[in-house]
């Protein structure tokens, strides 16, 4: 294996991250609100034939740009995914860009990993990226971020590159694109993490700053704003400048409030990414938080990066955990770091580490051990539940076959043994191993309890002359499962018309208000795993 690293690293991380990102990327239907809301932007594009605007329902959708949809589409149609006769099932279509994209990352930390240190320090960084727990299930799911950050990151270091040697200007030119790309990804966010980033780095480095240097940025913000204005200049065009009024506005509030219920304490991004990026997060995070002088400027670009991402988004109100994601390359770049000065003998994991990793790796241990045994025994723990829905899900007929909790037992066992023998290479691998089980095994009974009822109703209805809606809850599924058709009449409309075309169906959840449960217009049908399901009279 170590002779087909050192001959062939491209070819050998293509299939290192094809084995590890696309195996189980039709594992489960697509998560809502976020995979099902993207994957159905993609197909109304398709069902549309326009390409150009985003929608939801058929209707404008001013939250995000077009570029990672775009993918999403050209994945739906070489997968021939609403046909009804491919092999290939939508979920793996919706997901494969983002397995794509996680190969493309490894690729692109191996490269400059190479150029800025080693070959060696290269696949440090790529093996760093692809064990942490976050960026493998995100490479793995239908979610923009991944996108968003590599793009953010080439941004940045085209730039670096450019401020090392300013007379190589093509650097700001792919600067820019690189955040134009961004900016069509997931809005002005790019251009923020990147001005912060530069703004932050010239400050450091401010004896070094010259006017070129300058222009230089101006330049590559000026082409960057090109694509972002280029696309929404068309689509204002097209349906009225209030349609850039609403994408700002949003943005606004996603900084200013706590979004969605997403509202977390000042520390929450702290946390996910302790955990949520172990085992690599406990010897790199050290770095950060205790840094050496670092002689190598590429590192403190890196530094800066991550910390402009982590305090940035700390303070905005809303808070998710891929918010912070864009933490997940710097803190991988200084898991290679460390990684390196370990293989030369300048750094050991002393008992702090040790510590560290045993604390985290047994709490994830026992997460992991705790979900399946809660899976198998519902019956002792529902009653104990006060959430109506919550106690309806747990109702769902969930096959467990008994031994899922030994993933987590074997992974504590992996935990303990690195405690006593601090062989690095077992606890990569059993993580991995962990993630992918879990993925495989674990996730898609989860959802079954969570959104599978509903889902397997929407699929069910594919093709037939009805209308489903759900009432009393926000939900992106029924359009995409069911496949609803463009000019289907809205779902307030349909629950008060007096008379239909056809048969309408609506569902709620157990805990919906009275006022939808005993609507004069609805026939309750059933009760099943927390849903309730009518049909309009």
């Amino acid at each position: 294996m170590l002779k087909a690293v050192q001959s062939k690293p491209y070819l050998f991380w293509a299939i290192i991250g094809a084995a590890v990102y696309i195996p189980f990327l039709s594992s489960t239907h697509l998560f809502d609100w976020d995979e099902v809301n993207f994957a159905e932007s993609a197909r109304e594009m398709i069902v549309t034939g326009d390409f150009l605007s985003v929608q939801i329902n058929f209707q404008p959708f001013w939250e995000k740009p077009p570029l990672f949809l775009w993918l999403q589409a050209l994945s739906f149609m070489a997968f021939d995914s609403f046909s009804g006769q491919s092999d290939i099932s939508m979920e793996f279509a919706a997901r494969f860009p983002n397995a794509i994209i996680g190969i493309l990352t490894l690729w692109t930390l191996y490269a400059i990993g190479k150029k800025q240190w080693s070959a060696n320090f290269g696949n440090l960084w790529a093996f760093s990226y692809l064990v942490a727990i976050t960026p493998h299930v995100y490479a793995s799911s239908g979610i923009i971020d991944p996108l968003f950050n590599l793009l953010i990151f080439l941004g940045v270091y085209f730039f670096s590159e450019f401020f090392q040697d300013d007379s190589r200007f093509r650097n700001v030119i792919f600067a820019g694109i690189a955040i134009g790309l961004a900016l069509l990804t997931k809005g002005p966010a790019a251009l923020l993490l990147w001005a912060l980033t530069l703004l932050v780095v010239g400050i450091l480095y401010r004896s070094r700053v010259t006017g070129r240097l300058f222009t230089g940025a101006i330049v590559a913000g000026l082409l960057s704003v090109l694509f972002f204005v280029a696309w929404y200049g068309l689509i204002a065009y097209k349906f009225g400048w209030q349609i850039i009024e609403d994408f700002f506005t949003y943005q606004v509030r996603l900084m200013t409030t706590g979004d969605a219920g997403h509202g977390q304490p000042f520390y929450y991004h702290f946390v996910v990414l302790l955990i949520g990026c172990f085992p690599v997060s406990i010897w790199a995070g050290a770095r950060l938080f205790r840094p050496k002088k670092e002689e190598h400027d590429f590192s403190n670009w890196m530094k800066v990066l991550f910390w402009v991402v982590l305090i940035l988004f700390s303070i905005v109100k809303t808070k998710i955990v891929h918010y912070s994601s864009m933490c997940w390359i710097p803190l991988t770049y200084f898991s290679a770091v460390v990684l390196q000065e370990w293989q030369c003998g300048e750094f050991r994991f002393n008992w702090k580490y040790v510590t560290g990793i045993g604390f985290v790796g047994l709490i994830l241990a026992t997460v992991l051990t705790a979900v399946p045994l809660i899976g198998q025994n519902v019956g002792i723990i529902a009653p104990y539940i006060k959430d109506v829905f919550v106690q309806g899900n747990l109702q769902a007929p969930v096959y467990w076959a008994g031994w899922e909790f030994l993933i987590g037992v074997a992974f504590a066992l992996a935990v303990i043994y690195f405690l006593f023998t601090k062989r690095l290479h077992t606890l990569f691998a059993a993580t991995l191993i962990a993630i992918m089980a879990y993925m495989a095994i674990v996730v898609p009974k989860i959802e079954g309890y969570t959104q599978a009822t509903v889902i397997d109703f929407y699929i069910a209805k594919v093709g037939q002359k009805v209308y489903i809606e759900p009432v009393g809850f926000k939900s992106y599924a029924q359009l995409l499962y069911f496949q609803k058709p463009a000019g289907s009449p809205a779902g307030d409309v349909l629950l008060e018309a007096k008379k239909l075309d056809r048969p309408a169906y609506f569902i709620m959840k157990a805990d919906a208000e009275d006022k939808f449960k005993y609507h004069p217009n609805l026939i309750f049908q059933k009760e099943e795993n927390g849903f309730l399901f009518y049909k309009h009279r």
